[in-house]
């Protein structure tokens, strides 16, 4: 809808200051879809160089850029092979290619690391990385939730064609955190006194699993096992991963 391709039922929106599907403001985004067909017999070069011709740029703009970007995408290497001929890995890397050739100021990658191996992974993350510290805006859509998670700024959960809620993926983690302890000497008494601090509590044995308001409760609680006679030898957080919050905001609804 954002990109002009398809028309809202109601609503508005501005992209770049202008409505949807602008050409001017269109020339100033890049975007990878999920399922993208490119032409088989273009060279990887032949392919950037059409899409920035098509965003404006200009034959000198594009003789600097096209082998910059084919380096940046890791396909200098296949740079006189048909796409046709690309594995799917590949594919990926070149759709990543087309929509950065025109260095633009808002980026919509749908899936972007589908089909690439880790290392693949790693170096869509380093882009993206790069693209924002450029400057430009990355609108980034995926169901790999550790992908976002060590990506993303902040995520927006959608379900049902609505925003359901929105996070600062740095604050993962600091809001609420999870502990494992492993201590001798603990009572239901020990665990009574740790309840102003903490959200829950389970005590079987020797191990006990809590959850803290926040992150700076730890030291306290620490400190108030320790003072009722605990012994204890192992004290683990477990940050809250994005997927946990997946979980706790969208439920166990399997038609995700």
């Amino acid at each position: 809808m954002l990109l002009g391709l398809v028309r809202p039922t109601s609503g508005s929106a501005s992209v770049l200051g202008a409505p949807p599907g602008n050409v001017e403001a269109r020339r100033k985004i890049g975007f990878l879809p999920e399922h993208f067909q490119f032409y088989n017999w273009l060279t990887p070069a032949e392919l950037l160089r059409l899409h920035g011709q098509l965003c404006g740029m200009t034959r000198s703009q594009l003789s600097k850029a096209v082998p910059a970007m084919l380096d940046l995408v890791g396909l200098t290497p296949h740079r006189d092979k048909r796409v046709g001929d690309f594995s799917k890995g590949m594919m990926q890397r070149i759709g990543l290619g087309q929509a950065l050739i025109h260095e633009p100021d808002l980026i919509f990658l749908d899936e972007p690391t589908s089909g690439l191996d880790p290392m693949g992974r790693r170096l869509v993350r380093d882009i993206i990385r790069a693209q924002r510290e450029r400057g430009a805006t990355v609108v980034l859509n995926s169901h790999l939730l550790g992908e976002v998670e060590v990506t993303c700024d902040e995520v927006a959960f959608l379900k049902d064609g609505e925003i359901v809620a929105t996070h600062d993926v740095s604050r993962l983690g600091a809001e609420e955190v999870r502990v494992l302890v492993e201590a001798r000497n603990m009572s239901a008494e020990t665990v009574q006194a740790l309840s102003p601090l903490t959200t829950a509590v389970n005590l079987e044995g020797d191990h006990l699993a809590l959850t803290a308001s926040s992150v700076e409760r730890l030291p306290e609680i620490l400190r108030a096992l320790v003072a009722r006679g605990a012994e204890v030898y192992s004290f683990v957080p477990e940050k809250l991963s994005l997927e946990d919050l997946f979980v706790r905001i969208m439920g166990e609804d399997r038609g995700l």
